[in-house]
């Protein structure tokens, strides 16, 4: 019986060595975008031989200073995390990157992530037809189904107890959504930027799965 070695990693299933071996030969500068069940963390990152180098990250707790109410993690929030992203790579003099999944799926919260970044101005190769369209990218879906379930008082304060005590009306999403939006894109440059060189990863190993 032969033993084939099996790198740790990938017995533990948490690189997928083609996609990274891809970046680095391409020396690409890429995003890694995670979402949780609380929240969504979008890196970008530049790869080096002791590890990768985070250019500049953004996280959806961020955009409580700019007012928003809703869900950390819904498709709204993925976008708008996805274009304060951006906004920054770009300041930072980069307008190309990949997308890295590694193991993880290309998921509809993914892809609203990524359409933030791209409408900044960032260039990803990425199909038109994969990304979300704008009445899902504005919560428009979750207006559309908080007004159904208005008919029924206790379900509504039910289903969105936790936006309701943040004085969230859901029905109004895409308002809120363009209100957020362009307190993003007319605030940004205020911020302090993140320094691109000796800042390591959050999550060093993680970011290159």
């Amino acid at each position: 019986m032969t033993y084939t070695a099996v790198l740790r990693r990938n017995r533990e299933n948490r690189t997928n060595y083609r996609k990274r071996a891809a970046i680095l030969i391409g020396r690409h500068s890429f995003v890694s975008i995670t979402v949780s069940n609380q929240n969504i963390m979008a890196q970008v990152l530049r790869p080096q031989v002791r590890g990768d180098i985070v250019i500049t990250a953004a996280s959806s707790k961020e955009l409580l200073k700019y007012g928003w109410k809703g869900s950390m993690n819904s498709m709204p929030s993925c976008y708008l995390t996805g274009l304060l992203l951006g906004i920054r790579t770009l300041e930072k003099g980069i307008n190309n990157l990949v997308l890295y999944t590694g193991k993880k799926s290309f998921t509809t919260r993914v892809a609203s992530c990524l359409k933030g970044i791209i409408d900044a101005g960032i260039s990803i190769p990425v199909s038109e037809a994969s990304l979300p369209k704008i009445e899902r990218l504005n919560g428009g879906h979750i207006g559309q189904y908080a007004e159904v379930l208005k008919k029924d008082e206790e379900k509504y304060n039910s289903h969105f107890s936790s936006l309701l005590e943040n004085g969230f009306l859901p029905e109004n999403y895409p308002r809120y959504f363009e209100e957020v939006k362009t307190r993003i894109i007319k605030n940004i440059k205020t911020e302090p930027s993140i320094p691109s060189e000796g800042y390591e990863a959050t999550t060093k190993k993680a970011t290159v799965s």
